[in-house]
């Protein structure tokens, strides 16, 4: 949750994100740049993955499987209405569009969720292999082009290929196709059931795994066959030959995207399972309060970008993220000054989240807290 603020810190403030360029335009950008970028493409398929591990541990604890359906499907859809109203017109842009919707992070987990709320009523096993079918698979139509689909073209979009599509006087962005994202988190709750194993048995083969899948990913992307359809090649400046190889597509996330976060992520998982560093403490408020530093963070960098901008160029509308507005050329600021904004707003959410963290601790009557 930590690192996701700093992607979303870039994004209002940061020059290159300001001005409409990609960090990872190897054409463009620096290493430190890319970096700022890459280090953050952990956040999302972990996450996800985990929600579904996460539910797998309900099961586990004993929490009947018709309780938890419903609450997957009414978090699930919870989190879809709030990305389409309360995200777009309160947090990533501050203007009321009831015309234009955006399909993004929170669309892609409940949707995630609500699939889920019907796969924990069959084996473990199904789920695991639903999840390592669009894993594996769905890079084989990357050459499907929505157009193909005819009338039901915005479905393609929605399930692969990110676009806008137009329906019922409305429009719409695919910005996070669903398929591979139902797989992570399907396959998330099938990894749950190395949770049964002993202590000893768990770590042994979550060091396995995540050697696993990050060795797959080495030799699948240096394969350059399949597995991402942006292939990595050869650059001319030292060292971003590797940045190219790293330079793995994320919208949909590609087989190449998953293996590299998710094998590292489980490597973690492993070397901390007998226990995390001191350090990390803190950073385990954030982890108890996730929904609940979302909603806060994105309007809080929004607000901060929007009153540095009009105190500095005396307007602001073009802070908002999908409102497409061209900025003053001189807009955006450094990177290490993005940082240090990105340290600030972390800082400035702790107190609420750990104020909020211990109310859902004594108020476990109150149901409602529950979805946050």
């Amino acid at each position: 949750m930590v690192v996701m603020a700093l992607d979303h810190v870039r994004d209002f403030f940061h020059f290159s994100a300001v001005q409409g360029f990609e960090p990872t335009d190897l054409t463009r950008a620096s290493g430190w740049i890319f970096f700022s970028r890459w280090i953050t493409h952990f956040c999302a398929p972990i996450f996800s993955f985990l929600a579904g591990t996460g539910t797998f541990l309900a099961v586990m604890r004993g929490k009947p499987k018709a309780t938890l359906s419903w609450f997957l499907v009414t978090r699930g859809l919870w989190l879809i209405g709030l990305e389409l109203t309360v995200f777009v017109w309160f947090g990533w842009d501050f203007n009321i569009h009831p015309h234009s919707y955006v399909l993004a992070t929170l669309w892609a987990l409940g949707t995630s969720m609500v699939l889920l709320a019907g796969l924990i009523h069959l084996p473990t096993w199904v789920s695991g292999l639903f999840g390592a079918v669009l894993i594996l698979g769905h890079n084989a139509f990357d050459r499907v082009t929505p157009s193909s689909w005819g009338a039901w073209a915005p479905l393609w979009n929605v399930l692969h290929v990110p676009g806008v599509f137009q329906t019922g006087g409305c429009s719409i962005f695919a910005f996070y196709p669903l398929i591979p994202w139902l797989g992570v988190m399907a396959a998330g709750y099938a990894f749950g059931g190395l949770y049964k194993l002993s202590p000893e048995a768990r770590r042994a083969w979550l060091w396995r795994l995540g050697l696993a899948l990050t060795a797959a990913f080495v030799i699948v992307r240096f394969a350059n066959v399949y597995g991402d359809p942006a292939p990595w090649s050869h650059q001319p400046r030292p060292g971003f030959t590797l940045l190219s190889f790293l330079n793995v597509t994320k919208y949909p996330p590609s087989l190449c995207y998953l293996l590299m976060t998710l094998g590292p992520g489980t490597l973690l998982l492993a070397a901390w399972d007998g226990g995390h560093p001191a350090w990390l403490d803190p950073f385990i408020v954030f982890g108890r309060v996730p929904f609940f530093y979302y909603i806060l963070h994105i309007p809080l960098i929004h607000g901060l970008s929007y009153a540095f901008n009009y105190f500095r160029f005396g307007h602001a509308e073009f802070t908002g993220i999908t409102l497409g507005i061209a900025a003053p050329p001189t807009a955006g600021v450094s990177l290490v000054t993005t940082y240090l904004i990105w340290i600030g707003v972390v800082a400035a959410l702790y107190p609420a989240c750990r104020w909020f963290a211990g109310l859902k601790r004594r108020r476990r009557d109150l149901t409602w807290l529950s979805y946050f």
